[in-house]
């Protein structure tokens, strides 16, 4: 089974991050591996240790702060990694980085697509569903366990509305994973010494066989316009006195201030 993994460079939530003038202050800023994308990894990197799995794993992007984020995953494990550095995508929407994602896929002839089911910097949630529509192969999300049956077919478990959803699906296909599906592992130091020396095979549209003009298809369908702080929240109200007292002031909140009742 050949797996290829998706993954995105992000900016580190963890951070104080600034808005100015409806844009995010670059100064001082730092990237990590998109939270969802490391449990795809790990699903992948299971799947390699259990079923003797073949793993690639693809980010979208250039610098060293991308470079550095693949080389995470060769710590954790993945096989190949592939860097796409095309200037031209930067800004690129789901609809676009999908149709780049597809050149990837179609060059490999890979079995299972395994993505994170959202970025923690927009929460679109898109590209992956969108890739799997272009490949016309099935697609399941919110994948939280994937057992193999055969080299044709697996079985998932998805979080539905009302309830866990179980899925077989026939290879090749596509799942988008919850962070629910494990608990990444943290690279050992020996896995990040090691992923230093591992090549990375780095390339531009010209080299997946496209161009700009075929995966971008007109441009962006969406576009961010731009950025603003959310609202702090009010303190709280502390009540005080016996539960008739507290209730009374409670309710009265809620009728004349709240305007809920």
């Amino acid at each position: 089974m050949k797996i290829l993994t998706t993954i995105k460079k992000v900016v580190d939530v963890e951070l104080t991050i600034r808005v100015e003038s409806g844009a995010i202050v670059e100064e001082g800023l730092q990237y990590v591996m998109n939270a969802w994308d490391e449990n795809a990894v790990e699903a992948s990197v299971q799947l390699k240790e259990n079923n003797g799995a073949e793993t690639t794993l693809v980010s979208i992007g250039g610098g060293d702060d991308n470079t550095q984020i693949i080389r995470r995953g060769y710590a954790m494990g993945i096989d190949n990694g592939i860097q796409i550095d095309d200037p031209q995508l930067a800004g690129a929407d789901s609809f676009v980085l999908a149709r780049a994602l597809q050149k990837v896929y179609e060059k490999g002839s890979y079995d299972l697509v395994i993505t994170g089911k959202q970025a923690q910097d927009t929460d679109n949630g898109q590209t992956g569903i969108i890739l799997a529509e272009n490949l016309g192969i099935p697609c399941v999300s919110n994948v939280v366990a994937i057992d193999v049956i055969d080299d044709k077919l697996i079985k998932v478990t998805r979080l539905g509305d009302g309830g866990k959803e179980i899925v077989e699906l026939k290879l090749p296909a596509l799942v988008t994973v919850s962070d629910s599906i494990n608990e990444p592992r943290l690279p050992q130091m020996r896995g990040l010494m090691m992923a230093k020396k591992k090549k990375i095979e780095v390339m531009d549209l010209a080299a997946l066989g496209t161009s700009f003009a075929e995966v971008g298809d007109g441009g962006n369908r969406s576009e961010i316009l731009e950025f603003s702080r959310s609202q702090a929240r009010e303190a709280g109200k502390k009540f005080e006195g016996d539960a008739a007292q507290i209730t009374a002031q409670v309710v009265d909140l809620l009728v004349n201030e709240a305007k809920v009742l």
